[in-house]
């Protein structure tokens, strides 16, 4: 039998588009896959439909938005959990906002099955809009800018056409992690809340011998930021803060400290010049929450 694999949903007042993300894996060819449904708080009272779709789905309703790291952290330790129905060989983290190919979930988990050193694989991402556009295909850590980036380099100009590509990290959008993996590393980190998660675990990853493999005939589509505005204040002072807190624990910590205080000291400079204010504010804020060592959800905001 094929391994089993549970697909973890995250849905934050966007039912719209989770549902359009479950009709597409309703075509997929895959013959042994659930999945795991988490309303992350959400405004709204609405429940799934039992009936509209031909997908094995356990729902769960959070009462409060537990953020990225804390709503799949429940689902996959349901989907590890032989006797409450689980029984995972991979766990994937889909974001709600995507669409997929019929394969790609054939193709990552072929690509696992085959390399005993890859820990975490992920497909090519193109825009939902045009999908001609390639949104992720692998990730680069800058230690200087304290971030990752994606790349959005065809794959196959990069030699990596057919095959599959190592990478610094896959994003969250759609990452596949194979159980033992996460028996030797553990849970996500909810200490950022939102966004670094998945760059986090796929570091620990690597620090514990796996490898990160961007699958290049691996493909979805993915709309942008619906869950988290782009660009919002809570947006801006998530990869502010967390960036930091990310450099600090992988990277050299005396070197983070000393970036931290540059990128203050610019927006510093940005308030009393009057640029880009509304982004001043949120960085400041993040980096001082990172000296402070304040952790997990902003306050006042999802």
């Amino acid at each position: 039998m094929s391994p089993k694999i549970f697909i973890i949903i995250l849905n934050f007042n966007g039912w719209s588009d989770t549902l359009e993300c479950l009709d597409s894996l309703n075509k997929v060819v895959y013959d042994n896959f659930e999945v795991i449904l988490i309303d992350n708080g959400s405004d709204d009272n609405y429940r799934l439909p039992t009936t509209n779709h031909q997908l094995k789905i356990e729902a769960i309703y959070n009462k409060e938005n537990l953020g990225f790291a804390g709503g799949n952290n429940q689902g996959i330790k349901l989907a590890l959990d032989p006797p409450a129905g689980g029984g995972a060989d991979y766990v994937l983290l889909l974001n709600n906002d995507t669409t997929v190919e019929s394969d790609f979930l054939t193709k990552l988990v072929q690509a696992g099955e085959a390399n005993k050193k890859a820990g975490i694989l992920g497909p090519v991402i193109y825009d939902y809009a045009d999908r001609d556009k390639i949104q992720f295909a692998g990730g680069k850590i800058n230690w200087a800018k304290t971030r990752g980036t994606h790349i959005t380099i065809p794959p196959f100009e990069k030699g990596g056409r057919g095959g599959i590509l190592p990478t610094d990290y896959i994003t969250g959008c759609c990452l596949l992690i194979k159980k033992e993996v996460i028996e030797k590393i553990g849970l996500l980190s909810e200490d950022y809340f939102l966004y670094y998660e998945d760059t986090d675990w796929c570091l620990r990853a690597k620090k514990a011998g796996y490898e990160c493999f961007l699958i290049v005939d691996s493909k979805i589509y993915h709309k942008h930021s619906k869950s988290a505005q782009e660009f919002s204040y809570p947006y801006i002072y998530y990869h502010s803060r967390n960036g930091l807190i990310f450099a600090s624990r992988f990277g050299s910590r005396f070197l983070t400290y000393l970036i931290s205080v540059w990128i203050f000291l610019k927006q510093v400079i940005k308030l009393v010049i009057g640029y880009k204010r509304n982004w001043a504010r949120p960085v400041m804020r993040g980096v001082i929450d990172f000296w402070r060592g304040k952790k997990g959800k902003l306050e006042g905001y999802y």
